[in-house]
């Protein structure tokens, strides 16, 4: 069930990446232009984003599985759409629905362990999913310029839309209902809205959420920046840079299985604690680097590389520890943080530009905000605490 709810978050970096190596020959078969063609990678963000925050919080009222069973099978049909798009007009189409089921799919499989985790177990279980999950950006990229050649670019969402359907496959088979009807809100909008504010007016949530959305927008200034900054600023090849990439790929999952073997010896919050604190450092660290100390190779790439293992204790921590806070609305909670993580990767991007100070500026600042929304709007208590197991049966919530 947890490798079936790993897959399923990992399909965005995959159906992200696969196809980046088919782009020139993509834009030459519609006869379309490079801007064009980037708008297929936009559109699919976009969908992740509104496909969170509209499936979330649906899925307090109508329940889990359904809804995963739709978005499923909706990814593999767009896969099928984007495989057989006759224009760029309808490619970007297809991949806004794409992108709005793999969102679907992202915030419901947070939602299923939130239901049935809390605190360091529920911490545990997602940092295990990162690691799974972080192996996708690694080979999705090896894997669609492996595949490009023999079956090209539209072969590749062949296998995406294959992908859709081994995912309707496993939720059939192996993911259960997990939110009883008792636990459901029901009353349309208005039950919408009450959930909403119920998430956004618990401090601690939102600490945990600002803490986990900047943590991303750190990684996310690293991605959008590296290409251009170990390129054209460090002098190395495209082919280092594939290797750099890798490398610091690994540090993500590096950092999750140090994460998960630490959790019991320690608490997640205190492990939460030690990635902002590194992430700090490092950001600090590689801005002095790269505005006075000269921006030299032996010292940028191993910053880059503390830089994403630190990722590694943020993601899933942070995550756990601000779902236990709403469990009453862990779909309208997990659609927040979702929407919030690529809402601002999306901002990111455009403001890092490809210099080195822009990449280390921005990831020094999203660090200090996220040590500044850990260590002000959250404080240790009975919620974090506890360590109730993946268990089939979920503890009834409190009263609203």
């Amino acid at each position: 069930m947890l490798l079936t709810l790993a897959l399923l978050s990992a399909i965005a970096p995959l159906a992200t990446d696969m196809y980046l190596p088919g782009l020139p020959a993509l834009g030459d078969d519609l006869s379309t232009s490079t801007s064009t063609v980037q708008l297929t990678l936009t559109t699919f963000m976009a969908g992740l984003g509104v496909g969170q925050l509209i499936v979330g919080p649906l899925s307090d009222g109508w329940g889990r599985r359904t809804l995963l069973l739709g978005g499923t099978v909706l990814f593999a049909i767009s896969g099928l759409l984007c495989a057989i798009a006759p224009s760029a007009g309808v490619l970007i189409a297809a991949r806004l629905l794409q992108g709005f089921s793999g969102g679907a799919a992202i915030v419901l499989a947070r939602a299923v362990i939130a239901d049935r985790a809390k605190g360091d177990v529920a911490a545990k279980l997602f940092s295990i999913m990162m690691i799974i999950g972080g192996v996708a950006p690694v080979l999705a990229p090896l894997a669609g310029g492996a595949l490009l050649g023999p079956i090209g670019w539209r072969g590749i969402f062949w296998v995406l839309a294959g992908a859709g359907v081994v995912m309707v496959l496993g939720v059939l088979a192996l993911i259960p209902e997990t939110l009883e009807p008792e636990r459901r809100h029901t009353g349309g909008l208005g039950a919408l809205a009450h959930n909403v504010r119920y998430v956004v007016g618990n401090r601690r949530f939102v600490g945990y959420a600002l803490t986990f959305m900047f943590g991303f927008g750190a990684l996310f200034s690293y991605i959008s920046a590296s290409p251009f900054v170990v390129q054209d600023v460090l002098g190395l090849t495209p082919g280092q840079f594939s290797i750099v990439f890798g490398v610091n790929s690994i540090g993500i999952v590096l950092g999750s299985i140090v994460n998960t073997r630490l959790i019991g010896r320690f608490h997640a919050r205190q492990l939460l604690s030690f990635g902002v604190l590194l992430l700090l450092v490092a950001g600090v660290a590689l801005t002095l680097e790269v505005t006075v100390g000269g921006t030299h190779r032996a010292v940028v790439l191993p910053l880059l590389f503390a830089v994403t293992t630190a990722i590694g204790f943020i993601m899933g921590n942070a995550t756990a520890l601000g779902q236990s806070e709403v469990p009453n609305a862990a779909g309208t909670g997990s659609a927040l943080m979702g929407a919030g993580q690529f809402g601002l990767a999306a901002v990111v991007s455009p403001l890092v530009g490809g210099a080195a100070t822009g990449m280390a500026t921005s990831i020094l600042v999203c660090a200090a905000i996220a040590v500044l929304a850990l260590f002000t709007l959250t404080r240790p208590g009975r919620a974090d605490t506890s360590a109730e197991t993946f268990a089939d049966e979920a503890p009834a919530p409190a009263e609203a």
